[in-house]
């Protein structure tokens, strides 16, 4: 790094200036930007129950009868948020109007 002279002190100083204009701007987003957990997409039962709003006995037993996708390590049960939440999308009913398009798109074919 070669030694600064006294004429080179504005140009540097508009230099940092800028830069740290740059680095309260990204904390503030980090500020402004909710945690997210490590594991964030991993729960327990008790935290799939709220999430899918079913009583952890339920779960249980759709656990059980393999109608819930679930992950199990020794005892434990463990559900992936993302698998959860497509879970409930596959069970979703058509309305007669998204049927009745189905219809006529396999139709026009």
């Amino acid at each position: 790094m070669k030694p600064f002279t006294f004429e080179d002190l504005p140009n540097i100083l508009g230099t940092l200036s800028l830069r740290v204009e740059n680095i309260e701007r990204l904390l503030k987003e980090i500020k402004n930007k909710p945690p997210e957990p490590e594991d964030a997409g991993l729960m327990t039962i008790i935290e799939a129950s709220k999430l899918i709003r079913l009583s952890v006995p339920t779960i249980y037993s759709k656990v059980c009868r393999n109608e819930i996708p679930v992950s199990k390590q020794g005892k434990r049960l463990y559900f992936l948020r993302s698998d959860l939440l497509e879970w409930i999308k596959s069970g979703r009913i058509k309305t007669v109007s998204e049927i009745r398009q189905e219809v006529e798109q396999r139709f026009n074919r």
